[in-house]
Protein backbone atom coordinates (compact mmCIF):
# COMPACT_ATOMS: atom_id res chain seq x y z
CA UNK A 1 0.00 0.00 0.00
CA UNK A 2 1.44 3.89 -0.74
CA UNK A 3 1.81 5.88 1.63
CA UNK A 4 0.57 9.62 0.74
CA UNK A 5 2.08 12.38 2.90
CA UNK A 6 -0.95 14.43 4.59
CA UNK A 7 -1.64 17.43 2.70
CA UNK A 8 -1.93 21.06 4.06
CA UNK A 9 -5.56 22.17 2.44
CA UNK A 10 -7.08 25.40 3.20
CA UNK A 11 -10.05 27.31 1.62
CA UNK A 12 -9.66 30.73 0.91
CA UNK A 13 -12.26 31.78 -0.82
CA UNK A 14 -16.11 30.25 -1.25
CA UNK A 15 -18.68 32.52 -2.63
CA UNK A 16 -22.01 32.59 -4.22
CA UNK A 17 -21.91 33.28 -8.15
CA UNK A 18 -25.05 33.68 -10.37
CA UNK A 19 -25.07 33.65 -14.12
CA UNK A 20 -28.41 35.22 -15.65
CA UNK A 21 -30.24 33.43 -18.06
CA UNK A 22 -33.90 33.49 -19.82
CA UNK A 23 -35.74 32.02 -17.00
CA UNK A 24 -33.84 33.74 -14.38
CA UNK A 25 -30.10 33.35 -12.31
CA UNK A 26 -28.91 30.37 -12.16
CA UNK A 27 -26.56 30.40 -8.54
CA UNK A 28 -23.75 28.25 -8.15
CA UNK A 29 -21.41 28.43 -5.58
CA UNK A 30 -17.28 28.84 -6.40
CA UNK A 31 -14.55 27.49 -4.02
CA UNK A 32 -10.92 28.66 -4.05
CA UNK A 33 -8.56 26.37 -2.42
CA UNK A 34 -4.42 26.14 -1.48
CA UNK A 35 -3.18 22.05 -1.18
CA UNK A 36 0.64 21.50 -0.02
CA UNK A 37 2.57 19.06 2.21
CA UNK A 38 4.83 21.65 3.68
CA UNK A 39 7.99 20.37 2.21
CA UNK A 40 8.13 22.67 -0.73
CA UNK A 41 5.03 21.72 -3.05
CA UNK A 42 2.38 23.83 -3.63
CA UNK A 43 -0.55 24.35 -5.90
CA UNK A 44 -4.13 26.31 -5.87
CA UNK A 45 -7.24 24.97 -7.46
CA UNK A 46 -10.61 26.77 -8.15
CA UNK A 47 -14.21 25.10 -9.09
CA UNK A 48 -17.86 25.88 -8.76
CA UNK A 49 -20.61 23.78 -7.96
CA UNK A 50 -24.28 24.05 -6.81
CA UNK A 51 -23.31 22.59 -3.69
CA UNK A 52 -20.62 23.46 -1.00
CA UNK A 53 -18.83 19.95 -0.47
CA UNK A 54 -18.72 19.14 -4.03
CA UNK A 55 -17.29 22.66 -5.14
CA UNK A 56 -14.39 21.70 -2.53
CA UNK A 57 -14.12 19.01 -3.83
CA UNK A 58 -13.86 19.84 -6.84
CA UNK A 59 -11.37 22.58 -5.81
CA UNK A 60 -8.83 20.38 -4.17
CA UNK A 61 -8.42 17.34 -6.75
CA UNK A 62 -7.79 20.39 -8.93
CA UNK A 63 -5.28 21.68 -6.92
CA UNK A 64 -4.03 18.16 -6.42
CA UNK A 65 -2.98 18.07 -10.16
CA UNK A 66 -1.73 21.84 -10.67
CA UNK A 67 1.29 21.08 -7.94
CA UNK A 68 4.40 22.62 -7.95
CA UNK A 69 7.85 22.57 -6.54
CA UNK A 70 8.96 25.42 -4.93
CA UNK A 71 12.57 25.78 -3.31
CA UNK A 72 12.19 26.58 0.25
CA UNK A 73 15.32 26.65 2.17
CA UNK A 74 16.02 27.01 5.70
CA UNK A 75 12.21 28.08 6.06
CA UNK A 76 12.29 30.77 3.90
CA UNK A 77 13.16 31.74 -0.10
CA UNK A 78 16.65 32.58 -1.52
CA UNK A 79 15.69 36.16 -2.92
CA UNK A 80 13.08 38.61 -2.95
CA UNK A 81 10.65 38.66 -5.83
CA UNK A 82 7.85 39.80 -7.53
CA UNK A 83 4.46 37.78 -8.45
CA UNK A 84 1.84 38.68 -10.66
CA UNK A 85 -1.06 37.80 -11.86
CA UNK A 86 -3.64 39.41 -13.64
CA UNK A 87 -4.01 43.05 -11.68
CA UNK A 88 -2.28 41.74 -8.90
CA UNK A 89 1.34 41.83 -7.97
CA UNK A 90 2.97 40.06 -4.65
CA UNK A 91 6.68 41.27 -3.24
CA UNK A 92 7.89 38.32 -1.47
CA UNK A 93 10.88 38.96 0.20
CA UNK A 94 13.04 36.59 2.94
CA UNK A 95 13.00 36.72 6.23
CA UNK A 96 15.52 36.22 9.23
CA UNK A 97 13.95 33.30 11.77
CA UNK A 98 11.44 34.21 14.31
CA UNK A 99 10.19 36.68 11.99
CA UNK A 100 6.93 34.31 10.87
CA UNK A 101 4.28 34.86 7.86
CA UNK A 102 3.72 38.43 7.38
CA UNK A 103 0.76 38.44 5.07
CA UNK A 104 -2.56 38.62 3.70
CA UNK A 105 -4.81 35.46 3.87
CA UNK A 106 -4.35 33.86 0.48
CA UNK A 107 -0.69 35.01 0.46
CA UNK A 108 -0.61 32.97 4.11
CA UNK A 109 -2.13 30.13 3.05
CA UNK A 110 0.26 29.75 0.09
CA UNK A 111 3.29 29.96 2.08
CA UNK A 112 2.13 27.62 4.80
CA UNK A 113 0.93 25.21 2.48
CA UNK A 114 4.52 25.24 0.54
CA UNK A 115 6.04 25.07 3.87
CA UNK A 116 7.72 28.64 4.20
CA UNK A 117 7.69 29.90 8.03
CA UNK A 118 9.79 33.48 7.73
CA UNK A 119 8.76 36.04 4.87
CA UNK A 120 7.73 39.47 4.47
CA UNK A 121 4.93 40.28 1.41
CA UNK A 122 3.37 43.01 0.46
CA UNK A 123 0.36 42.42 -2.68
CA UNK A 124 -0.18 45.95 -4.43
CA UNK A 125 -2.98 46.14 -7.34
CA UNK A 126 -5.85 44.32 -6.59
CA UNK A 127 -6.80 42.37 -4.08
CA UNK A 128 -9.31 39.71 -4.68
CA UNK A 129 -7.78 36.72 -3.34
CA UNK A 130 -7.86 33.49 -5.93
CA UNK A 131 -5.59 36.35 -8.14
CA UNK A 132 -3.32 36.73 -5.24
CA UNK A 133 -2.64 33.26 -4.81
CA UNK A 134 -2.17 32.89 -7.83
CA UNK A 135 0.41 35.61 -7.87
CA UNK A 136 2.10 33.83 -5.03
CA UNK A 137 2.46 30.89 -7.25
CA UNK A 138 4.07 32.61 -10.08
CA UNK A 139 6.43 34.70 -7.64
CA UNK A 140 7.47 31.25 -5.83
CA UNK A 141 7.94 29.48 -9.06
CA UNK A 142 10.41 32.54 -10.46
CA UNK A 143 12.80 31.63 -7.42
CA UNK A 144 15.87 30.73 -8.45
CA UNK A 145 17.88 27.88 -6.50
CA UNK A 146 21.92 28.40 -5.64
CA UNK A 147 22.80 25.71 -8.62
CA UNK A 148 20.95 27.33 -11.38
CA UNK A 149 22.05 30.83 -10.65
CA UNK A 150 25.85 29.25 -10.46
CA UNK A 151 25.48 27.42 -13.77
CA UNK A 152 24.20 30.83 -15.33
CA UNK A 153 27.42 32.62 -14.10
CA UNK A 154 29.72 30.05 -14.65
CA UNK A 155 31.11 29.67 -10.58
CA UNK A 156 31.10 27.15 -8.37
CA UNK A 157 28.53 26.09 -6.25
CA UNK A 158 30.73 27.30 -2.97
CA UNK A 159 31.79 30.46 -4.54
CA UNK A 160 27.96 31.31 -3.61
CA UNK A 161 28.00 29.59 -0.53
CA UNK A 162 30.88 31.17 0.83
CA UNK A 163 29.52 34.71 0.83
CA UNK A 164 26.54 33.65 2.34
CA UNK A 165 28.72 31.84 5.30
CA UNK A 166 31.37 34.98 5.20
CA UNK A 167 28.62 37.57 5.42
CA UNK A 168 26.87 35.32 8.69
CA UNK A 169 30.19 35.66 10.24
CA UNK A 170 30.88 39.10 10.00
CA UNK A 171 27.56 39.65 10.84
CA UNK A 172 28.27 37.73 14.20
CA UNK A 173 31.80 39.53 14.92
CA UNK A 174 30.06 42.91 14.83
CA UNK A 175 27.99 41.75 17.52
CA UNK A 176 30.76 40.57 19.84
CA UNK A 177 32.51 43.79 19.42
Amino acid sequence: MIESTPFFEKLIELKRVSKVVKGGKRLKLYACVVVGDGTGNVGVGHAKSSEVAPAIRKATEGAKKKMMKVDVTGGTILHPVIGRFCACRVVLKPALTGTGIIASSAVRAVCEAAGIKNILTKSLGSNNTTNLARATINGLKSIRSIAEVAEMRNKPVEYFMRKKNEKAESNTEEKSD
